[in-house]
């Protein structure tokens, strides 16, 4: 067991990231059920009733931590420069693969969510996380103001992320994809999507 951190004085704010970013590395190194509340109380150098009043019970907690993993940043889509369509896209990929590879293992336990079974609260956090990525990607490709097809070009972006999720994995897990290899096949990916197979569906109705 490692020695407590010492305890400093923080703004609330400031000690729930703390706390936070301790349960992110924890989690992401075990499984759920091998972390405890005591464990990231005393790593985060807080007592366990400051834990229990910022989130309430280590499930919710994971909870938080979960969907801060699976919920794309705003930096990811932010400050993106007048260029092509193709190079702000190349660029929000880029910062993607970034949070992923700074938080490899609870990325892979956040999308896994083995730790604690599929649930309804699970559930509600992949459908944000689902709809603000299809934001970002949307706002990279300069198609958010699309009304016509709306709803059929926001399925095909969720329905992306869903191989984005499994071609984290072949990068991360299996190793056999580098993250060159990712880039160029996300970005090459969701380009197509929106240039070529959406016009194409949309054609249709």
């Amino acid at each position: 067991m490692q020695p407590p951190v010492q305890r400093r004085r923080l703004e609330p704010d400031e000690r729930r990231s703390e706390i936070l970013a301790v349960a992110r590395t924890l989690f992401g190194e075990r499984t759920y059920s091998a972390v405890s509340v005591s464990e990231i109380a005393q790593q985060a150098g807080v007592v366990r009733g400051l834990i229990n009043h910022y989130f309430g019970s280590k499930r919710e907690l994971y909870l938080e931590v979960v969907r801060q993993m699976l919920i794309v940043p705003p930096s990811v889509a932010e400050n993106l420069p007048r260029t092509t369509t193709e190079e702000r896209v190349s660029i929000c990929v880029d910062r993607w693969l970034d949070v992923v590879e700074r938080n490899r293992e609870m990325w892979l336990s956040a999308i896994g969510s083995e730790a604690i079974g599929q649930d309804r609260d699970t559930e509600k956090i992949l459908l944000e996380a689902d709809e603000v990525a299809t934001d970002h990607i949307l706002q990279a490709a300069m198609m958010s103001d699309v009304v016509e097809g709306r709803e059929k070009l926001r399925a095909m972006v969720r329905a992306y992320g869903s191989m984005l999720k499994a071609a984290s994995r072949e990068w991360l897990v299996r190793g056999a994809l580098n993250r060159a290899d990712l880039h160029v096949m996300l970005t090459t990916s969701v380009l197509h999507l929106l240039q070529t197979v959406f016009p194409a569906v949309h054609g249709n109705d």
